[in-house]
Order: structure tokens, then C-alpha cells, then sequence
């Protein structure tokens, strides 16, 4: 399948990214809509969405294998763009503590990582992501080639965090997606994240409808080729939010080059070491390692 491919079918994924509902698939039951509610005010905290998901919190979400494409370093900040372009993508995520009644984990930290419009990893610039693109170089930005859509930020008394990014584009044999590690433990130092461990290693996954509709837009329309949906992804395992799939939220439903918003509850376990190493999740995050990887 293209990324033109057009859908018109409302299937039961999309209908949970629509409705706000919730889903378990050996993991935590996320009450995406809940937590988009909180940013508009029908709800008075993060604590408050993740209790409206009762017995189920206990559970944690899906783990699986970190990919190819991480670094060490990011750094510590809200706006991880760089001035790359693409389709504006703000996430407000909320990290809860699992074992304990879905509490907020205050200081958790967030560090996110993802691909370009065009597929490119920062780091791994060389690359091909697959299909015909254009160089990492022909796109015109600023950005740092180490750094790029590459960022910490760590949680307030509420378990929230939100990054200001842009929609990922996609690379063989992938769907569209970001990847997540949950530090606890550590400190801010000399602009990243120190010490500690991670508690929590997975990816955020996006509506294969929306992703396409995304993907017939510059820049992302540049690079062509086959391009994975989530059934067919290798990673990706059907679960819905408790998979990672995000609730998007259209900033103007007419017109998707506005941007979105995602979200997401992330439920850990404070006291578990996963760096995602050998983990579930077919090949993680690159498929094939590039030939330039670390």
C-alpha cells in the first residue's frame, strides 16, 4: 500500500481514535480522550483521567525493543523540531505509576525520538529510508544533524509532559511512528538527562487514515513508495492505546497541515529496568539496522 492510499472504512481503530475509547491488549487501558478532556478543561487533572480507567491501570502497557535509531544525549527541552518541516504535531503525554493506583509519576522523564517527513533519523542521516526521497541535505532546514526530533522533558506534579514536534514520516519496512523511553532516578545535567534508569521503552503509533491523508502533503508527498500500515507493521500488535496508539485530535478538522495533538497515559512500573534490549516487538524501530549504526 501507497502512502495515497485513501480509506473511507471507519475501522474499529479508527473508531477509537475518534471516539476516545479505550483498549487492552496486554497492557494498561488508556483513556486517551480523557487525558485530551483534561487540556480542555472537563477534567481537573491527570490523576483524575487515569482513575476513570479503575481495575485495568494495574496493567502495564506493551514494551518492546528500542529500534535502531536511538542516541544518547538528547537534550532536555519542549520544541524538538530544529526547523525541520512538516505537518506541527503537539503531544501531551501523562506518566502514571501502574502498580499504585495509576498515580502521577512526577519527575519521570520523557526522552522521544523519531524520524523526519522524509524518513531520516538524526545521527543516521545516510540512511535510505526506502522508496524514492529526496537527500536528508535537499530539505533546507537548519536543523543539527546529531539532534533533531530528538528531546527529554520531564514530568510536573500532574505526571505531564508535552513536546511541540512535527508528524513523523515513515521508512521501509515501518508505519508511521515515534519512539519512548520513561526515565526515573535521574537529574537534569548540562542541558540532558542523567543517571537513573528506564522504567518503560516503547513506540506511539498514529490512525493509518490520518497518516495518509498527512503523507499527500509537502513535504511528506516527496518521498514515494510503499508504505506499511499498522496491520501490516512488525511492531505494532493491534492493542490500541494500550499498544501506544495516540488519540489525535485535528487543530482545524478542515485543514490537516494545521496540525494535531496527540495523547497518550503511559503507565510504568517505577521499580522495573527495561532499556528495551531483546525485548518483544519484532525488529523495534528500524527494521534492517543502517549501514552507518553504532
Amino acid at each position: 500500500m501507497t502512502g495515497n492510499h485513501k480509506d473511507s472504512t471507519i475501522t474499529r481503530r479508527r473508531a477509537l481514535v475518534v471516539t476516545g475509547g479505550t483498549a487492552v491488549a496486554g497492557g494498561l487501558a488508556v483513556a486517551g480522550y480523557q487525558a485530551a478532556s483534561a487540556d480542555s478543561g472537563t477534567a481537573t487533572s491527570a490523576s483524575a483521567s487515569a482513575a476513570s480507567t479503575g481495575a485495568a491501570c494495574m496493567t502495564l502497557m506493551t514494551s518492546v525493543t528500542e529500534g535502531s535509531y536511538h542516541l544518547d544525549g538528547a537534550l532536555v527541552r519542549k520544541d524538538i523540531t530544529e526547523g525541520k518541516s512538516g505537518v506541527p504535531l503537539t503531544l501531551r503525554l501523562t506518566v502514571v505509576d501502574a502498580t499504585d493506583g495509576c498515580t502521577p509519576v512526577k519527575g519521570a522523564a520523557v526522552e522521544i525520538w523519531h524520524c523526519d517527513a522524509w524518513g531520516y533519523y538524526s545521527g543516521y542521516t545516510t540512511a535510505n529510508p526506502g522508496g524514492s526521497v529526496p537527500a536528508e541535505s535537499e530539505d533546507g532546514s537548519t536543523a543539527d544533524d546529531d539532534t533533531y526530533l530528538r528531546g527529554y522533558q520531564v514530568a510536573d506534579a500532574n505526571g505531564v509532559v508535552k513536546f511541540e514536534t512535527i508528524f513523523p514520516g515513515w521508512y521501509t519496512p515501518r508505519t508511521c511512528h515515534i519512539h519512548v523511553k520513561v526515565h526515573t532516578g535521574g537529574e537534569k545535567e548540562d542541558g540532558t538527562y542523567e543517571g537513573g534508569k528506564v522504567n518503560f521503552t516503547g513506540q506511539f503509533f498514529f490512525d493509518d487514515a490520518i497518516a495518509e491523508e498527512i503523507f499527500t502533503l509537502e513535504p511528506y508527498s516527496r518521498h514515494s513508495g510503499s508504505y506499511t500500515v499498522l496491520d501490516d507493521d512488525m511492531v505494532y500488535d493491534g492493542g490500541g492505546a494500550a499498544s501506544g496508539l495516540l488519540t489525535l485530535e485535528a487543530v482545524h478538522r478542515k485543514d490537516p497541515s494545521q496540525g494535531y495533538k496527540g495523547f497518550l497515559t503511559l503507565g510504568i512500573d517505577p521499580d522495573a529496568d527495561n532499556t528495551g534490549a531483546g525485548g518483544g516487538g519484532g525488529e523495534g524501530g528500524g527494521g534492517t539496522p543502517p549501514s552507518d549504526a553504532p
